[in-house]
């Protein structure tokens, strides 16, 4: 099996050559951009898996070129960014981000991030679907219907979708749903918990998932 192509934009010339390095030490494919404009274009011009896009870039910003991914279709989009702070977090995630990394990051963590994605992305074996309420959901797909209309959902997002189908009638907080959806509590801010819950409920209907005031969400056994 061919390994995955990773679109790379950054601007930063010793960054962007770091990184790729680091990719490819890693198993991975990569084709690089040095602003949003030439991101876009190897986008629509590449069969790319993964997009690493860094949010402050010339001609197209990261924020607008996710923006532009997302409206097109389900490429996951991982954000680099210099600040770490919760509400450059919930713009990212706004734009249509599937994850987020601060700079300088860890050449380990960037790969388990994307690999994570890729696997969301993915899926193998038979296929697990559950129908509720409307919904017809395909685990291993990553594809959701509401009333046989098909749902867009981002990486993120079915991440969330499927931490509530495995604890059905349980209660998750936002530090679980931090673990479980993000990969680790102390990684992001609670509120991105909730924002991304809000759009999980925007699009699978606001009654599937249930909020327990004081403890955090659930949805509820079918």
């Amino acid at each position: 099996m061919e390994s995955p192509l990773v679109l790379l934009v950054e601007d930063d010339d010793d960054l962007r050559t770091t990184t790729r390095l680091v990719l490819e030490s890693r198993g991975f494919r990569v084709v690089t951009a040095a602003d949003g404009e030439a991101g876009w274009t190897t986008y629509v011009t590449q069969p790319v898996d993964v997009a690493v896009v860094d949010v402050v870039l010339p001609k197209l910003d990261g924020l607008r070129l996710t923006e532009r991914i997302r409206a097109d279709g389900e490429l996951p989009v991982l954000l680099l960014t210099a600040r770490d702070l919760p509400r450059d977090q919930v713009v990212g995630f706004d734009a249509g981000a599937d994850d987020y990394v601060v700079k300088p990051f860890d050449g380990d963590v960037l790969e388990a991030r994307l690999r994570s994605l890729l696997r969301r992305r993915g899926g193998s074996g038979p296929a697990r679907v559950v129908e509720r309420d409307g919904l017809r959901i395909d685990v291993d797909g990553m594809t959701v219907e509401r009333d046989g209309v098909p749902v867009d959902l981002s990486a993120t997002e079915f991440r969330l979708l499927t931490a509530f189908l495995d604890n059905a009638g349980i209660v998750l907080g936002r530090t679980q749903l931090l673990e479980l959806v993000w990969g680790s509590a102390s990684w992001g801010d609670p509120h991105v918990v909730d924002v991304t819950v809000q759009r999980l409920r925007a699009k699978i209907g606001a009654a599937q998932v249930v909020t327990v005031r004081g403890a955090g969400y659930m949805m509820a056994r079918a």
